[in-house]
């Protein structure tokens, strides 16, 4: 009787698990039904290039039907979308976002099917860690990351007699250099972003590169933590550089946008941005590539400092079946990957990047190994068009600068409250560092409650 009972109990908790189980779309023909994320809003020749890749995947994969779906990801929409079963089945996520769409088991739990991919091993450990649920396992694969990075002016360096292959590794070298390049060259040793959200960006960066941080997460609970001794610490390094040493030039009011075009014009000799803005650089403001160089960012000598970084994980959303589960993270490995680990994808990619005159080998932070990153390098190699040795001084330390993820709450809002202390800091000689930091910690923290 006893063996009985538990016999129906199993069974009641077996067909409850299946009851559970998404089912998988099958068309017509048997096949299952793959919804890939497409951006939304491309040209027609890149919708073209896209379904190129859909056909060439299907044609590799008979079983699978691939349907792109035009698709932006907005954190604010995607659990209505996916409660309506709008959301696509494949979606790329940014950083920030993956914990948590795991730990609320919004994405398909696919670390066994990632687990059989022939780099699963290979990955880069600083940018994986942000696709793996607290347990270790991979929910999400990285498909992108950048990290901060220090870029300098090698013309302006030489010509304040400065060594440009050998750029500044700590924030008082970064100082030093930039006073002697204001005084021996009358342009600004370093500039700050300070509007639209990059003044937060960067003044965050600083931050984490001095062992601070700008929240502190505590399960549903978040606290700002602006208001620290290392954050007091680079605003006081930044006043300094401003207003003792006059180094930053004159323009305070600077974007993303705004800065590049100054850099590129040889009017800045160094900033922070991300390390894999050699591209735009070139491209959009007509860097010229012998005056380009790049270095690993700074960080202070304590123990939490590091690298604010981010990326994008690519998904699968929790509506999909076992199959589409597996034919997701076959497409995973085909579209996104297969540039990073499969010859003759990087090959094609790499020679079209070239015959279309854009930047190939410029670095960005790898999302795979040093050994698979290099064996891609080499693979691609006859067709690289960047200057590759002004560029060791970030390259040869990429890999080993711990990766810190942008702040997740309010990020945005929080960064728009940091750009006017910056801003304020630059702009006003007898600004009070404290005042300054208690007031963006007090609407910080007001502007978290709300999120």
């Amino acid at each position: 009787m006893k063996s009985h009972r538990l016999t129906l109990i199993a069974l009641a908790l077996t067909l409850a698990a299946c009851s559970t189980a998404n089912d998988d779309e099958l068309n017509a023909d048997g096949k299952v039904v793959l919804t890939v994320a497409m951006d939304a809003g491309l040209e027609a020749k890149a919708i073209e290039a896209f379904n190129a890749r859909v056909a060439q995947f299907e044609q590799a994969h008979p079983d699978v039907d691939v349907k792109p779906q035009e698709y932006t990801w907005t954190a604010a929409t995607f659990t209505a979308q996916l409660a309506g079963g709008t959301a696509p089945d494949v979606l790329t996520v940014p950083f920030t976002d993956g914990r948590g769409l795991i730990e609320r088991r919004q994405i398909a739990d696919i670390s066994t099917q990632v687990s059989g991919l022939p780099y699963a091993k290979s990955l880069n450990p600083t940018v994986a860690k942000a696709g793996q649920s607290s347990d270790g396992k991979q929910w999400a694969v990285p498909i992108a990351a950048y990290g901060q990075a220090l870029h300098y002016n090698r013309t302006l360096f030489t010509q304040a007699g400065l060594d440009p292959d050998k750029p500044p590794t700590t924030w008082a070298e970064v100082r030093g250099a930039a006073k002697q390049i204001a005084e021996r060259t009358g342009q600004a040793g370093y500039a700050q972003m300070t509007q639209g959200n990059t003044g937060g960006w960067i003044l965050t960066t600083l931050d984490y590169a001095f062992g601070g941080r700008t929240e502190k997460i505590s399960g549903d609970n978040a606290e700002s933590t602006v208001d620290t001794p290392e954050m007091a610490e680079v605003l006081q390094t930044l006043r300094a550089m401003r207003w003792d040493d006059n180094s930053m030039g004159a323009n305070f009011l600077y974007d993303w946008a705004g800065i590049n075009q100054d850099f590129a014009a040889g009017r800045i000799g160094m900033y922070v941005s991300g390390g894999g803005n050699y591209g735009n650089l070139v491209t959009q403001n007509g860097l010229k590539p012998a005056d380009y160089g790049v270095a690993a960012l700074p960080l202070a000598d304590k123990p939490d400092a590091g690298v604010l970084g981010g990326g994008t994980l690519a998904v699968v959303s929790s509506n999909a079946g076992e199959k589409a589960k597996d034919a997701a993270v076959k497409w995973i490995d085909f579209y996104y990957m297969g540039k990073l680990t499969n010859q003759d994808a990087a090959v094609a990619d790499a020679k079209t990047l070239a015959d279309t005159k854009q930047p190939v080998g410029a670095p960005a932070l790898p999302v795979v190994d040093r050994a698979t990153y290099d064996k891609q390098q080499e693979w691609v190699k006859q067709y690289v068009n960047v200057p590759l040795q002004q560029m060791k001084p970030y390259t040869d330390a990429m890999f080993d600068q711990p990766l810190v993820t942008e702040p997740t709450k309010s990020t945005q809002e929080v960064y728009k409250i940091l750009d006017t202390t910056v801003q304020k800091l630059l702009t006003e000689s007898g600004a009070d560092i404290a005042a300054l930091l208690k007031a963006a910690d007090a609407d910080a923290q007001a502007t978290i409650g709300r999120g």
